[in-house]
C-alpha cells in the first residue's frame, strides 16, 4: 500500500508518495487551479493501491478531499499537531517545507492507527455550515445592539431601557428632535444601524428555518432531551459529524473535552481539566449543565447530589457536563442506528 501525504496551501498542495517501509518515492507540488485533482490522480495513477493523507482535510484540504472522496479514493485527515510531532522528532532537525510536511503527513498516516477516514459531505455538514452563520449573525447583532446604543444614549440620555431591541430602538428614534447637526447626524446613523439590525434579525430568522428543515431531514431525537434546542441540536450534529469514528462515551467525551485528564505520578493519583477537545461542543454542554441544574429533572438531582457530596457548583456542573456527555453520545448512536434501518 502507498500512501500519499498531502500538504494543502491556498495556491498550492505537495504531495509525497512512501511505500510501506516509510521510504519516499516521489514528491511533487501542483498549483491550484480547476485541473488540480484531474493532475494529481494522473500522477497518482502509478501506484494502484493507495491511499491519500491530507492535513488539515477539513480546513485548506477540505475540496481536494471531497473531490479524492467522490472518485472513489481512499483518505484519510491527518491532523497538524500530530504531523508536526513526526516532522519534529524526524531525522534532519525539524526542518520545515512543503516536500517535508508533506512527507511527514504521510509518515502519520502510515505509522497512527485509526486516523478519521473523510467521508463525503453530508447533513451534519449543512447542519455546522448552519451553525457557524447563526454564531456569526448573533456576534453582528450584538455589536450593532451595542453601537446603536451608545448613539441612542447621546441622544435620549437616560431613556434608553435595557433590552434593546428593533422595535424599541425605532419606537426611540420617533421621539427624537434633534437640536444641532450633530444630533441629526447621530439619529441618521442610528437609523442606518436599525436598518443593519433589522436586516440582521431577518436573516437570524431564516437560519432559525433553514436548520429546522435541516434537523427534521436528519431525523434527530436531541430536542427531546432537555436543554437542547433548535440551535444547540444543530451545533451537536455538525461539529460531532458521524458519531461512529468514536469507538465510545468516554472517546465522544474526551473529544468534547468533558473528561477530565490523568495527571498522576508515583502514589500521586489525581485528574486536571480538560481544556482541549472542540470548544464549540464544549459550550454546548455547558449551556445544557446551566439549564439542567437550574430546572427541575434527572440533571438537577445529579447537580444536587454532586454538591452535597462536597462539591463546589462548578466542579458539580463539570460533573454534569461529564454525565451529560454520555447521553448524548448514547441518543445520537441511537439515531443513526435507526436511520440506518431500511424503511418498513
Amino acid at each position: 500500500m502507498i500512501v500519499i501525504g498531502i500538504d494543502p496551501h491556498k495556491s498550492s498542495i505537495t504531495a509525497s508518495a512512501i511505500d510501506s517501509s516509510g521510504c519516499q518515492l516521489a514528491v511533487r507540488r501542483f498549483v491550484v487551479n480547476a485541473g488540480t485533482a484531474k493532475q494529481l490522480l494522473g500522477w497518482a495513477a502509478q501506484w494502484p493501491e493507495r491511499r491519500f493523507a491530507i492535513e488539515g482535510a477539513n480546513g485548506l484540504g477540505r475540496q481536494i478531499a471531497q473531490i479524492l472522496v467522490a472518485g472513489g479514493e481512499s483518505v484519510v485527515d491527518v491532523p497538524s499537531t500530530l504531523a508536526m510531532k513526526v516532522r519534529v522528532l524526524s531525522t534532519g532537525g525539524g526542518r520545515k517545507g512543503d516536500p517535508a510536511d508533506a512527507f511527514a503527513v504521510a509518515v502519520t498516516a502510515l505509522r497512527q492507527e485509526n486516523l478519521p477516514a473523510v467521508n463525503a459531505e453530508d447533513q451534519s455538514t449543512i447542519l455546522r455550515l448552519l451553525a457557524e452563520r447563526r454564531e456569526d449573525l448573533g456576534h453582528e447583532r450584538a455589536r450593532l445592539l451595542n453601537r446603536l446604543h451608545r448613539l441612542l444614549r447621546e441622544l435620549i440620555p437616560g431613556c434608553v431601557e435595557p433590552g434593546l431591541s428593533a422595535d424599541k430602538a425605532a419606537a426611540a428614534l420617533r421621539t427624537i428632535r434633534p437640536a444641532t447637526a450633530t444630533d441629526a447626524l447621530r439619529r441618521e446613523l442610528a437609523r442606518e444601524l436599525l436598518a443593519d439590525l433589522r436586516r440582521i434579525d431577518a436573516g437570524i430568522k431564516n437560519n432559525e428555518a433553514q436548520t429546522r428543515d435541516a434537523l427534521v431531514a436528519s431525523a434527530t431525537t436531541l430536542q427531546e432531551i432537555p436543554g437542547v434546542g433548535v440551535v444547540l441540536a444543530a451545533k451537536l450534529l455538525g461539529h460531532g459529524g458521524d458519531i461512529t469514528r468514536f469507538p465510545s462515551a468516554s472517546h465522544f467525551a474526551s473529544y468534547t473535552g468533558t473528561a477530565p485528564l490523568d495527571a498522576s505520578s508515583g502514589q500521586q493519583n489525581r485528574h486536571r481539566l480538560n481544556t482541549g477537545g472542540n470548544r464549540q461542543l464544549n459550550s454546548v454542554l455547558h449551556t445544557m449543565a446551566v439549564c439542567q441544574s437550574r430546572d427541575p429533572g434527572p440533571g438537577r438531582e445529579y447537580y444536587l447530589k454532586k454538591t452535597a457530596e462536597g462539591k463546589t457548583p462548578r466542579e458539580a456542573r463539570r460533573a454534569l457536563k461529564r454525565r451529560l456527555s454520555n447521553v448524548l453520545y448514547r441518543r445520537i448512536l441511537h439515531d443513526h442506528h435507526q436511520a440506518q434501518k431500511p424503511a418498513a
